[in-house]
């Protein structure tokens, strides 16, 4: 199947050949002639699975013949749960959407940053694609309204509820205007999504990716058997043995990002840490530098990791491992995309050991263990 034959137009369709896209995902087969029919939708699936264009593409196609959005009216609202997806979603609509007929003004906000620039921004917006907390403020200030919204997006809709946002969520809901179309997005469906969906959503068309598809062949995998002591020479070695040239590295702490970060930058290998501590101003100067491959590695905690889509990362290493099997996939997920090799290496202490068997059992998948006796990490 290919995109021309989802009913989106001749505009379009150039906008997403030029953006080098070829062939649908399956979310994408199904979701966007759901969405163009005006069909709620709910979409359970896995980080890498062509979600945002899943949503952004039909929604861009129906406001081609809708009028522009009135003053500070926005017509489609997305509700995220962190800075980093607020901007990638943003980036991905502003790519389609610029060289179309209908120019639909897309606009992220979120907090961590001045709020007065994103309210000189907002008049004539027909996207906003928001966090629930900086969306509030905005409502407050006056700087936007919502009793005109006619689609909304919760994309990633089990962080959201993880993060704590039920509260924020409530009072978003209670502005907006009854008659919308819901489209919501979800890895898992868990509780308090399926509450979500049994209050929001009418008739949705269901569209599950099965998780085994969130960890493609394309991904080759391989663990490293190490001390804790020779953890960060490992890494370092790798990194220079490999010849990594753009690597997303993972820990599962603020403070043990900050420290890998240091000593990558003390022997001479060029590095950023991407972390909640960070100013916003800090982690979207990272992320661009590290996407346009001006950054040879980005240290990342799993939060901060939201948002980052990049087509052609070849590496990502797990210093630590996450907690969950699902976040395994996710770390991981961000390379092997766009139908391009990558490589997904983990470093094991000895008391990672059980946990890793656990996380290789849930995927399916075993993978590589390999010792590190015999490397020469001396002056790593």
């Amino acid at each position: 199947m290919s995109f021309y034959s989802l009913g989106l137009s001749k505009p379009l369709l150039k906008a997403i050949e030029a953006n080098h896209y070829t062939q649908p995902y399956p979310i994408q087969q199904e979701a966007i002639p759901a969405i163009l029919k005006g069909k709620d939708v709910l979409g359970i699936a896995q980080t890498g699975s062509g979600k945002t264009a899943s949503f952004a593409l039909p929604i861009l196609e129906l406001f081609q013949q809708a009028k522009p959005a009135r003053s500070r009216n926005v017509k489609a609202l997305v509700l995220v749960p962190t800075r980093e997806l607020a901007l990638q979603i943003g980036e991905v609509m502003q790519a389609f959407g610029k060289a179309l007929p209908r120019p639909v003004k897309t606009l992220a906000v979120y907090g961590g940053v001045s709020i007065n620039p994103q309210m000189m921004q907002l008049n004539g917006t027909d996207v906003l694609v928001a966090t629930p907390g900086r969306l509030l403020d905005l409502v407050s200030n006056n700087a936007v309204r919502l009793s005109e919204v006619e689609i909304l997006v919760l994309d990633e809709a089990d962080k959201i509820l993880h993060l704590g946002f039920k509260e924020e969520m409530d009072k978003v809901l209670a502005l907006l205007p009854a008659r919308r179309q819901h489209i919501l997005l979800s890895a898992t469906l868990g509780a308090d999504v399926e509450k979500l969906v049994a209050d929001l959503l009418q008739d949705p068309v269901v569209i599950r990716v099965e998780e085994e598809a969130s960890v493609p062949d394309l991904i080759t995998q391989v663990a490293y058997q190490v001390g804790p002591e020779k953890k960060g020479p490992l890494l370092r070695y790798l990194i220079r043995e490999k010849d990594m040239q753009q690597v997303l590295v993972f820990t599962s702490s603020i403070r043990t990002a900050d420290n890998v970060t240091g000593k990558l930058l003390k022997h001479g290998i060029q590095a950023a840490a991407l972390h909640g501590d960070k100013s916003q101003g800090a982690r979207t100067d990272a992320l661009t530098k590290f996407k346009a491959g001006k950054l040879r590695v980005l240290v990342a905690t799993d939060l901060a990791s939201r948002g980052i889509d990049i087509k052609f990362l070849p590496y990502v290493i797990n210093y630590e491992l996450p907690r969950s099997p699902k976040d395994y996939v996710h770390r991981i997920g961000r390379t092997g995309r766009a139908a391009a090799q990558g490589e997904a290496i983990s470093l094991i202490c000895p008391e990672d050991a059980h946990h890793f068997k656990i996380i290789q059992k849930k995927m399916g998948k075993q993978v590589p263990l390999l010792p590190t006796d015999e490397l020469d990490l001396a002056g790593q």
